[in-house]
């Protein structure tokens, strides 16, 4: 009887994920390049220089760092991440969404400059004619997916 349960418990799983999958928001028109993922030790890093920031992990953690080309159109899909993600874009210009956000407010980054996303989810498109290209520095746990995907289209926006 224990093992019927197990075994249905299982199917279970599989097919929710498969749903899940289903329904999921894939990247379209973006490549992405892994530069490296390196794992730190925890630190605190505080300055008082003239940059003003404070750093810490409280426990080992990733740093994955990718590259991104978006072809004209391209969209990297609704996805969260487990920790924070720090953007910058290299070359045209990303309008990036909030999947939290019921005004659906466009958050426009060209090239120059930076997006901080703080891992709830989001999707990033080139909504331009010409290509773009991004430059990501993701924290994740060590050893695990820094990318989970979300469903689309987005409650608030119609993408």
């Amino acid at each position: 009887m224990k093992k019927k349960i197990t075994a249905m418990g299982a199917v279970v799983l599989v097919l929710t994920v498969c749903a899940i999958l289903a329904r999921a928001s894939p990247a379209v028109g973006v490549t992405p390049t892994l530069i490296g993922r390196a794992t730190y030790e925890p630190f605190k890093v505080k300055t008082d220089s003239l940059v003003e920031v404070e750093v810490k992990a409280k426990s080992h953690l990733d740093m994955v760092v990718r590259t991104h080309d978006y072809a004209v159109g391209g969209s990297t899909g609704w996805h969260t991440h487990p920790g924070p993600v720090f953007i910058n874009v290299l070359q045209g210009q990303v309008t990036f969404y909030e999947a939290d956000d019921p005004t659906c407010t466009p958050h426009v980054v060209s090239a120059g400059q930076g997006y901080v996303d703080t891992g709830s989810g989001h999707l990033g498109r080139n909504e331009t004619g010409l290509p773009a290209k991004d430059v990501t520095v993701i924290l994740a746990p060590v050893n695990l997916p820094f990318r989970g995907e979300l469903p689309a289209p987005s409650p608030y926006c119609g993408f």
